[in-house]
């Protein structure tokens, strides 16, 4: 997968790139270079590995690209319309795992459609940063691929949303307990906390107010696959 080498030159900033054009230009300096070097530049220093820091990329890209968005359903720079999504690929460029997109809401879901989703919210244009992500590889050596601005097609979309609406349907109707993995061909729902004992409200199958373990929308691998092979023939 091709890099640019963004070592020389590189101005960080923690301000907001002001355009399009602004963020596209400190997306291509940071490629090529190491998540160690980047962490440098920005003060950060890099964990030994990522068993307990699993959003930690994600955090130093925020950082040095100037990311400021105060509310988790806003995009990372909701004044572009841009979210930031960090993605771990192998030697290849293939993805190394799904990609989480945002936090499931399991009750007060009644009226939500697509249009108006955070799901859609944050996926209509999206600058992924793909990542060297192969565990033999210390996380400070890791290098950074070359970024790219991504809005999905018509047939993405499509697809997007049936695989959406299947699993807001079942929420809905007090499935949650049913949904697995294998739902949704680009789109899944999983649980997601840090503490596997997290608990949150959803609704039960007899219409009352249960506890579950919180999810999350992801998606797949062989989505982003398709992705990036898109990006980068």
């Amino acid at each position: 997968m091709r890099v640019l080498n963004g070592a020389n030159n590189m101005l960080l900033s923690n301000s907001e790139p002001q355009s399009l054009s602004d963020l596209l230009k400190r997306a291509e300096q940071v490629a090529g270079l190491t998540l160690g070097e980047l962490a440098t530049k920005a003060g950060i220093a890099v964990p030994p590995n990522f068993k307990r820091e699993k959003g930690w990329t994600g955090q130093l890209l925020e950082v040095t690209l100037g990311a400021s968005a105060g509310s988790k359903s806003q995009q990372d720079f909701a004044h572009l319309g841009v979210e930031l999504k960090t993605i771990p690929i192998d030697m290849t460029g293939k993805p190394l795992e799904t990609t989480y997109v945002c936090y499931a809401h399991l009750t007060h879901i009644a009226g939500i459609e697509w249009d108006h989703c955070n799901v859609k919210n944050k996926l209509k244009q999206v600058l992924w940063v793909p990542i060297d992500g192969r565990r033999e590889i210390k996380p400070s050596e890791r290098i950074i691929a070359t970024p790219f601005l991504w809005t999905p097609n018509a047939q993405q979309e499509q697809q997007l949303r049936q695989d959406w609406e299947e699993l807001m349907e079942l929420i809905a109707l007090g499935k949650i307990d049913k949904i697995t993995a294998r739902h949704g061909q680009y789109l899944q729902l999983r649980p997601k906390a840090a503490n596997g004992k997290a608990l949150t409200a959803a609704v039960g199958t007899d219409g009352t107010v249960i506890q579950t373990r919180p999810r999350g929308f992801y998606l797949r691998k062989e989505f982003t696959a398709q992705v990036l092979a898109q990006a980068f023939n």
